[in-house]
């Protein structure tokens, strides 16, 4: 029997099709909830749920026992548990059972992974593109505009020309959970973006995306990644280069001249300032140089 003839399809279906179109969660996110469920739905059938109603704590736990005994990694299984307790929460709000039965009991911790960024050097480096192509030149745009205003992927290829005031240096974003932010851009972004625009129109948009694909239409976020990873090799640098990689870099050299956390929390759209403060563990060795040479106690092993 397929996924989709279980008698528990249905209430999953209606739950997928709440988080696209009621939350409008990125394409990503829902693609990644649709495929946990697809898989508790067969395990569920394996133990006996044939409705979601005989769900109950001890029934959650041998999900989890069996999605381990698979050999599903840590992370994966956390992921897994985190759909079924969001699509739980979900069955509750629509008044389908009283109480989710996923609550309290603990998954796997996640490992912490410090985001990687590129140092100054290699950002220059990175960004040293002075190739009259129009191509190249919408490169360096996107490159300067992500790296200057922190941009996630999706909002810098969800751009718009009228996003932008070339005036102020201002763009404006629609981040994670439609939230709207307005940003400012620096010098050289807004010089870049001044001279894809004058190439622009060369590619007959379709539309008012700021960035093109070579036949005209908004670039896709697999094409920037592509074209990112092929500067990265072009220009020498030594990581990889992808888009994230250039958010991260914002945030952690502006964290590191500024030290103001709240601001660059601001600045990234980040709604916890939890997400934010991985930046502050980032450069310890920048911190203790810091620290050595400004305070007075601080001639830590000299004598």
């Amino acid at each position: 029997m397929s996924h989709t003839e279980s008698p528990l399809y249905p209430a999953v279906e209606a739950f997928l099709r709440y988080i696209r179109v009621v939350r409008q969660l990125s394409p990503l996110t829902c693609e990644t909830y649709e495929r946990q469920l697809i898989v508790l739905i067969s395990l569920a059938t394996e133990i006996g749920v044939v409705d979601w109603q005989q769900l109950d704590t001890q029934k959650v736990r041998m999900l989890l026992v069996r999605s381990k005994r698979s050999g599903l990694g840590e992370t994966s299984r956390a992921q897994r548990m985190s759909a079924l307790r969001s699509f739980l929460d979900w069955q509750v709000s629509q008044g389908i059972r009283g109480f989710n039965p996923a609550k309290g009991i603990s998954t796997p911790r996640e490992a912490k992974h410090l985001p990687q960024n590129l140092d100054v050097d290699e950002v220059d480096k990175l960004l040293d593109i002075d190739i009259n192509d129009p191509l190249a030149v919408r490169d360096r745009a996107m490159f300067e505009t992500m790296y200057g205003a922190g941009l996630r992927l999706s909002e810098l290829v969800g751009m718009n020309t009228r996003h932008v005031d070339m005036i102020s240096g201002e763009v404006w974003v629609l981040g994670k959970g439609s939230k709207e932010r307005r940003l400012p851009l620096g010098r050289t972004a807004i010089k870049w973006l001044g001279k894809w625009l004058a190439f622009r129109n060369d590619f007959s948009p379709e539309d008012d995306a700021m960035f093109l694909s070579n036949k005209g239409k908004r670039i896709s976020q697999r094409n920037v990644q592509k074209r990112f990873a092929e500067w990265g090799i072009k220009q020498g640098v030594s990581s990889h280069i992808h888009p994230h990689k250039l958010r991260h870099s914002f945030a952690t050299h502006l964290l590191e001249s500024s030290g103001d956390l709240r601001g660059v929390q601001e600045l990234l759209g980040h709604s916890s300032m939890s997400t934010t403060q991985i930046y502050t563990h980032l450069d310890f060795q920048h911190l203790a140089t810091v620290y050595d040479a400004a305070h007075p106690r601080a001639k830590r092993g000299k004598s």
